[in-house]
């Protein structure tokens, strides 16, 4: 059964009610508020095959680039196209399905102009800037925040792309923003006198349920799902041990199997690490310290 819902929204978006998505992807994200509280201005998902490579995009505050406010924007992206052949086209019917959870039924996000998206070389993504304002999002009287004791307020975002020659089955994914984090420090005491090899790695440490060290984080790969992401924001501090001018990198970035590692290549120059004036080398020895939160993780359904 479907139900005509006015678009407050965005001209080009004709919104519709139904009780059962026929979503292809899902995406459930807890905590949704932690989002802009970590600074996380979009999140793209895994990989979802329906004929061809597609990830979505969530901007939980608007998309930026087109100067969009107070509204949620969802993108389509067509991703590792170069393996097509030249002059390669796809028509798509694409929709979004916004979960109320009170109600048990979805928003339906389709173009109000185009009924099908023509994705080529120069055209990959599907884009509704202005999906619904935030203030209606947050609104608890509409459902699509749900309350959940263990997480704090989710989200469900799906997609659905239809394209008539493909079949397979649908596909998902968990992103859990992890509420009130709590950093992990670790500190690695290098004596210079006695480093012979290219490079070394520390100790395993651990931080939120996952094991680090330096320089290869996260360790043991191999124990995780497959599809499992893990965002960390993390400092890596060169202590100075005579004034405290610590020389400090900071990230935030996404950990997966295809990514792995995270650092820099030029951190701090020889011949500032041997000065005696920064206090990094004190007897030959050398602390570094590393502060590990893990703010959010990916799983699949």
């Amino acid at each position: 059964m479907k139900l005509p819902i006015r678009s407050l929204f965005d001209e080009r978006i004709i919104n519709t009610s139904r009780m059962v998505s026929e979503a292809h992807y899902v995406i459930k994200v807890h905590s949704y508020s932690s989002l802009s509280k970590n600074s996380v201005d979009k999140y793209e998902s895994g990989v979802s095959k329906r004929g061809y490579k597609w990830k979505l995009v969530l901007f939980p505050n608007g998309n930026k680039n087109k100067d969009v406010k107070e509204h949620v924007s969802l993108c389509l992206s067509m991703i590792e196209t170069s393996s097509l052949p030249s002059g390669w086209k796809v028509h798509a019917l694409v929709s979004f399905f916004l979960s109320d959870q009170d109600k048990e039924n979805y928003l339906i996000i389709q173009d109000a102009v185009r009924k099908e998206w023509h994705f080529h070389g120069t055209k990959l993504e599907c884009t509704f800037n202005q999906v619904i304002p935030l203030k209606t999002l947050n609104d608890e009287r509409n459902g699509y925040l749900a309350e959940r004791i263990s997480c704090g307020r989710y989200l469900c975002v799906q997609h659905r792309i239809s394209i008539t020659w493909e079949k397979s089955t649908g596909q998902g994914e968990n992103l859990l923003m992890i509420k009130g984090a709590i950093s992990q420090k670790h500190m690695w005491k290098v004596d210079f006198s006695k480093l012979e090899k290219e490079f070394y790695d520390s100790k395993i440490f651990m931080a939120g349920n996952h094991n680090w060290h330096r320089s290869r984080p996260p360790a043991n790969k191999d124990t995780r799902p497959p599809g499992t992401r893990v965002f960390a924001g993390f400092s890596l501090r060169i202590m100075d041990q005579l004034h405290g001018n610590n020389d400090v990198g900071n990230a935030n970035p996404w950990f997966s199997a295809s990514s792995e590692l995270c650092g820099w290549a030029e951190f701090t120059s020889h011949a500032d690490l041997r000065s005696p004036k920064t206090g990094y080398l004190v007897k030959g020895t050398c602390m570094v310290k590393a502060e590990v939160t893990v703010l959010g993780e990916v799983n699949a359904l």
